[in-house]
């Protein structure tokens, strides 16, 4: 990398961060008269008014400086971070530094401050590594980040070859998982659906209209307090999924409706019916809910 990533932290608990990235601009405090000798790179000076400011404490007072003149002499190649509604955004910054009136300074944004990577994804706190955004309580203003490499990785889109490795491994876990989805007796597959509700958090009422091959469940949730229907079958067709759909419309009493389906012999639209009161689930997207509730090894058990 021949740039550095810092971060900057926009105002006093974060007092700049909405207009900063509204106006594009990096803004910095470290109030002083001393802009035009920043500019000139005169940093004796502003060490020493900085030295007079912390009262003798020169390491603290080298800091302040140290951080001032990464705010005037970092390169336009240079990458600033910051973090905003649990979303990092990320910049390059003109050159060139403003006076503000009320001595606080600016450089404008070349382009706009962006939370998304290079592929459009939205970079949040919670698919970031731990030691970048930890960076937020540094008390200071500006730093460097821990990890550069990985996160300029990051907002470029290239995937982590550890990452990567294990994300195939994954794809070739999930194919693994369908197949073994579907060699199952429909009574073992019921019970599966059933311990799928349950590790999720869902509690069964009770359960209706059983008859073979046939599953209605009434379920509820007590971390949201919603009632809902689940209906269950070994093998399913687009029309009948439209139908219990429409059934369940007639419903006033359930908050959500769920439709898991063992085998489909044609190409089933889910993704149609990606409401949020409707959850048509099965092959592939029953799998993941199978990794992600731990029963993986029940179901290579039963296949046994």
């Amino acid at each position: 990398m021949d740039y550095a990533i810092r971060f900057i932290k926009l105002g006093v608990g974060g007092e700049w961060e909405s207009s900063c990235i509204k106006e594009s601009t990096i803004r910095l405090g470290y109030i002083s008269p001393f802009h035009e000798e920043s500019l000139q790179g005169d940093w004796t000076s502003v060490r020493n008014f900085w030295l007079t400011e912390r009262k003798g404490k020169e390491r603290v007072a080298s800091n302040d400086m140290t951080q001032i003149r990464a705010f005037y002499e970092a390169s336009e190649k240079d990458i600033w971070v910051t973090f905003y509604q649990r979303k990092m955004y990320w910049c390059r910054a003109s050159a060139k530094v403003e006076l503000l009136d009320d001595g606080s300074r600016i450089r404008r944004v070349l382009g706009h401050w962006s939370c998304l990577d290079q592929n459009g994804e939205k970079i949040t706190i919670e698919n970031l590594d731990g030691r970048i955004s930890k960076v937020q309580a540094y008390r200071g203003t500006i730093c460097s980040v821990e990890l550069p490499e990985y996160l300029d990785r990051k907002i470029k889109a290239i995937p982590n070859p550890d990452v990567k490795l294990a994300k195939d491994n994954l794809d070739l876990l999930l194919i693994s998982i369908e197949d073994l989805i579907k060699g199952l007796w429909w009574y073992d597959f019921e019970l599966l659906v059933d311990l799928v509700f349950t590790k999720s958090g869902w509690h069964r009422y009770s359960v209706l209209g059983k008859t073979e091959k046939d599953l209605d469940l009434d379920l509820y949730s007590p971390t949201t307090e919603k009632r809902a229907f689940a209906q269950v079958k070994s093998s399913t067709s687009q029309r009948e999924v439209s139908e219990y759909i429409e059934k369940f419309d007639k419903y006033d009493n359930y908050d959500e409706f769920f439709f898991i389906f063992h085998t489909c012999n044609e190409e089933l639209d889910e993704v149609s019916y990606k409401d949020k009161k409707y959850h048509v689930i099965g092959g592939r997207s029953l799998a993941r809910l199978i990794v992600t509730t731990g029963l993986v090894q029940w179901l290579i058990d039963k296949r046994t």
